[in-house]
């Protein structure tokens, strides 16, 4: 190359601008940094949400509100480790059962029994709400006919009272005690509208707190208005809750061995004693005549059988309905079209020692937890020879609730009830992995910026 061509090359490559490869690697090498936390971002992101689909831990789609397709599982399972909460997100919707008992899933660290189970209307999406004491479903802790609400008392101390729970907006209600001075609210019926709820406070009458009345209030959940049914020094038992008529207008309930009837406006309309070994049937006792449903126990054979009576405890011929062997106890939910009934029944505890001593239990008595085993719900068929077993449930499942709704519809499906973890635990897996991701992220930049 003779000198005059390196010259010129020479005056042409001063004429380029240099390349800043330092500047330029160093931007890049910033690019990528930010594009790889941004992707492992939403890696975490996809992974913490996944897990919600899953079966355990309910499915993002709530139920519809609408109680139309409301459905009884034909077999209970239990909560999940870890299930959602009924005022969780996603909201469940309408539910078509409520359980409680010892099994798992249904006990707290201590050794109340406080935990209620809730099942979706159409689907097993399990939640659960816990109450603090033992109060069974069915009894104390009441869904609403459309299985919308759950209505549970509250034992947080502060204010009596029953808290109300709406499973479709996961909206939770405090309905104030009607009753100055009440130590305890408990809820004891919904009316068939779900307009008006009925509860049961207990208040001390002396400065020991060794004598308490009980009293009975109808409340209005629109204006908070009360009505008061009675006063009194016993408790309504096993006939409770509180059965209303189909149109609202008039109610029964239980107090000791007697029955009585009242309009909705607090008027006592008729009362009548039962003899022994009988009790008001449940929330369902209203027949669609007006006369009311008794559950009977035939003391030789311990058979249970649906006996009828008027409001004025005149006897009448009793439905045509097989009798049901092998239980502590039957309570009524309620009637379809066909003159069908269903019922809970309580298998008993063989080692209970109320049965241990060979004395016969008081009515009240019969669906105690300790007394009982598992629940089943029957059908009874006019005509049939023997009950129909429409739902199962788990060792230790010792009560249940079932929504109206369900049990006018007849309509039961084959269910296949959650296992696994629940939603409360893959959202704290979630938060976890996304924690650690952001952790590494920030070390893993914050190392290469040092290099840099």
């Amino acid at each position: 190359m003779s000198g005059r061509l390196r010259e010129a090359l020479r005056e042409a490559a001063a004429d380029v601008p240099a390349y800043p490869v330092h500047d330029r690697a160093v931007a890049t090498a910033r690019r990528t940094r930010v594009r790889t936390a941004a992707v492992v971002a939403v890696v975490l992101a996809l992974v913490a949400a996944a897990p919600l689909t899953v079966r355990g831990g309910g499915r993002t789609a709530p139920a519809p509100a609408d109680p139309g397709g409301a459905a009884l599982p034909d077999r209970l399972g239990l909560p999940p480790v870890g299930a959602l909460r009924a005022t969780d997100r996603p909201p469940l919707g309408p539910a078509s059962v409520v359980f409680s008992g010892q099994a798992r899933g249904l006990t707290g660290l201590t050794d109340e029994d406080g935990t209620v189970g809730i099942v979706a209307a159409d689907a097993d999406r399990y939640r659960n709400w816990t109450v603090g004491v033992e109060v069974p479903a069915g009894e104390g802790v009441l869904l609403s006919p459309d299985g919308r609400r759950l209505a549970v008392p509250d034992r947080s101390g502060r204010h009596p009272g029953v808290n109300v729970i709406d499973l479709v907006t996961g909206a939770t209600r405090h309905l104030p005690s009607p009753r100055s001075g009440s130590s305890m609210t408990d809820p004891a019926g919904w009316a068939p509208d779900g307009s008006a709820l009925v509860v049961r406070d207990t208040t001390s009458v002396n400065p020991e707190g060794s004598a308490a009345v009980n009293t009975l209030s109808l409340v209005r959940l629109d204006t908070g208005r009360a009505v008061r049914l009675l006063e009194t020094t016993q408790v309504p038992v096993f006939g409770s809750p509180v059965a209303f008529t189909a149109d609202g207008s008039r109610l029964a309930y239980q107090v000791g061995d007697k029955v009585l009837v009242s309009s909705a406006d607090g008027r006592q309309l008729s009362s009548f004693a039962l003899p022994a070994q009988r009790a008001l049937a449940g929330k369902g006792a209203w027949l669609p005549d007006g006369s009311l449903a008794l559950v009977v126990r035939d003391p030789v054979t311990d058979r249970w059988r649906l006996g009828r009576v008027d409001v004025e405890g005149r006897e009448l011929p009793a439905p045509a309905l097989p009798t049901v062997s092998g239980v502590t106890a039957i309570r009524l939910l309620g009637w379809q079209a066909d003159g069908s009934a269903w019922v809970v029944a309580y298998r008993p505890e063989p080692n209970a020692p109320a049965f241990s001593t060979g004395g016969p239990l008081e009515m009240g008595e019969r669906t105690w937890y300790q007394v009982v085993r598992s629940i089943r719900v029957l059908g009874l068929t006019p005509g049939a020879s023997a009950p129909a077993t429409l739902l199962t449930a788990p060792d230790q499942v010792l009560a249940v609730d079932v929504a109206d709704a369900v049990v006018r519809s007849g309509r039961v499906r084959e269910a296949d009830p959650p296992s696994g973890l629940g939603g409360r635990v893959w959202w704290s897996v979630g938060l976890v992995v996304l924690v650690l991701g952001g952790v590494v992220v920030y070390r893993f930049v914050r190392r290469r910026r040092s290099r840099g």
